[in-house]
């Protein structure tokens, strides 16, 4: 008798339902996990900005650059057109087909340093695009050059290094 009284007061709660019929109605409706999709966009898309480095390499070298003057230009360029198709407002598209695939490479630097100073324009020159420009990129920019004196340092104190 306590069994179909809990019963009927799960049914009065305003659910209309017992927990194990909750429970199953919940797993039918639940989205599924998009992780391996995601994951080959992100593969795909992070794939290909990588191709196209290696190819705007290759012709710097083809145009007579050394290898380390071919990398730097390759750099360059990689952040040029990253800040140039976000300021185009096509690396959104793009970072909305490929995912995270466009977050990994040096393009997706350029983004986060591009995107806020799009965003914040219109507050002015100095409180808008200056001030917000590395909102996303500082923090980055300030781990990476500490964590870099710190590798020095410790380096420097085993000897190695010239």
């Amino acid at each position: 008798m306590q069994k179909d009284s809990s019963k009927q007061h799960a049914k009065e709660g305003g659910l209309g339902m017992t927990n194990e019929e909750y429970r199953a109605y919940a797993e039918r409706h639940m989205p599924r996990s998009k992780a391996g999709p995601n994951a080959l966009k992100a593969f795909l898309m992070g794939g290909a900005i990588c191709c196209l480095g290696q190819l705007i390499g290759d012709l710097f070298s083809l145009w007579g650059l050394d290898t380390e003057a071919a990398g730097t230009a390759t750099s360059i360029t990689l952040v040029f057109l990253g800040a140039a198709l976000t300021g185009f407002g096509v690396y959104d598209d793009l970072a909305r087909l490929g995912g995270a695939g466009t977050l990994v490479p040096i393009t997706g630097f350029a983004n986060s340093v591009a995107a806020p100073a799009l965003e914040f324009k219109t507050e002015g020159i100095i409180t808008g695009t200056s001030a917000k420009m590395f909102v996303i990129a500082g923090p980055v920019i300030v781990c990476g050059l500490s964590a870099s004196v710190v590798y020095g340092l410790i380096l420097c104190l085993m000897g190695v290094g010239p």
